[in-house]
């Protein structure tokens, strides 16, 4: 992606702002038990803040799995992030998966509440990292 600094700052802050609403959207219908959803939107949530953090720093990916090699690559092997973040964006994969393609499997409660706040912290977390590296 051959983007101008303004351009991929607009883009950066756009997918920043689509992981804060994913999240939202995910909380919000946590009452519902809707749990392959709620998958979904954490999944969403972290996958736009992480590529962002991508676009930020001039790497793009084809696929989500891509994705997930480039931010183990140039944010959890070098110690950017911590691993720990690593293991939970590629978990919220895994379950994204299974929640709209597993035929044989439904998300239960105790697969996906346990993800929530995790979550939303690594969206505050990484949108923190972006600001700073503005500077």
């Amino acid at each position: 992606m051959s983007l101008s600094q303004e351009e991929r700052r607009a883009v950066v802050e756009f997918r920043v702002e689509k992981a804060f609403r994913a999240y939202e959207q995910a909380k919000g219908v946590l009452g519902l038990k809707y749990w392959e959803t709620i998958a979904n939107r954490l999944y969403y949530a972290a996958y736009n803040a992480v590529s962002a953090l991508l676009i930020a720093n001039g790497d793009t990916a084809q696929t989500h799995s891509g994705v997930i090699h480039l931010f183990g690559l140039h944010f959890v092997k070098t110690g950017i992030v911590s691993s720990d973040m690593g293991r939970l964006y590629h978990s919220l994969f895994t379950m994204r998966q299974t929640g709209d393609y597993d035929d044989t499997y439904g998300l239960t409660e105790q697969d996906v509440l346990p993800y929530v706040e995790p979550t939303g912290q690594q969206v505050s977390v990484l949108a923190k990292q972006l600001i700073e590296e503005e500077k």
